[in-house]
């Protein structure tokens, strides 16, 4: 698996992917290639501008999902965001990009990065556990969804608590 920059040639795997039930249930929306070639130019233009980074997440040639980074660098935080395909779900995808991205962010000196996602989502709290990520809090019907409004959790990753994984990473008793 590999993060690597969106291309044009990864339009239509996007317009495939917003038509999975599990990422339409938890981003409610579609795109036309055209709308998915505009998405992939933006996240272009958030990366020349500093303001987000975004990756295709790709797993032996195929696009297996999404991997963003709002980065907000006078705060020194970045919020995820991710969705992977029907077809890799379960198998440690999303949890392993998530890992890459907040390494690279702490790299770039980014103290805090967050995540948020519906209480109702299980699967992006495992996610985010395996991860490394802890449960700050819920925020109460902070977000939209297609079937109303949700409470959402809000996780978090520290840059120290990437040093205290890497101290037991050594000992030997981490699970990676």
């Amino acid at each position: 698996m590999r993060l690597r920059p969106w291309v044009e040639a990864d339009a239509p795997s996007v317009v495939t992917a917003y038509q999975e039930p599990g990422i339409q249930r938890w981003h409610a929306r579609s795109m036309t290639t055209g709308e998915a070639k505009e998405w992939i130019t933006a996240a272009h233009s958030s990366w020349t501008a500093e303001a987000a980074s975004s990756w295709a997440v790709d797993l032996d040639g195929v696009l297996a999902g999404r991997m963003t980074l709002k980065l907000d660098p006078g705060e020194g935080t970045a919020v995820a965001a991710y969705w992977t395909r029907d077809r890799v779900s379960g198998r440690g995808v999303a949890s392993r990009a998530l890992r890459l991205a907040t390494r690279w962010a702490f790299s770039i000196g980014v103290h805090r990065v967050e995540l948020e996602h519906s209480t109702l989502n299980p699967a992006s709290c495992r996610v985010a556990d395996k991860a490394g990520f802890s449960l700050e809090g819920t925020r109460r019907e902070s977000a939209p969804h297609a079937d109303g409004r949700h409470d959402m959790h809000l996780h978090l990753h520290l840059h120290l608590h990437l040093h205290l994984h890497a101290r037991i990473d050594t000992m030997g008793t981490h699970d990676t």
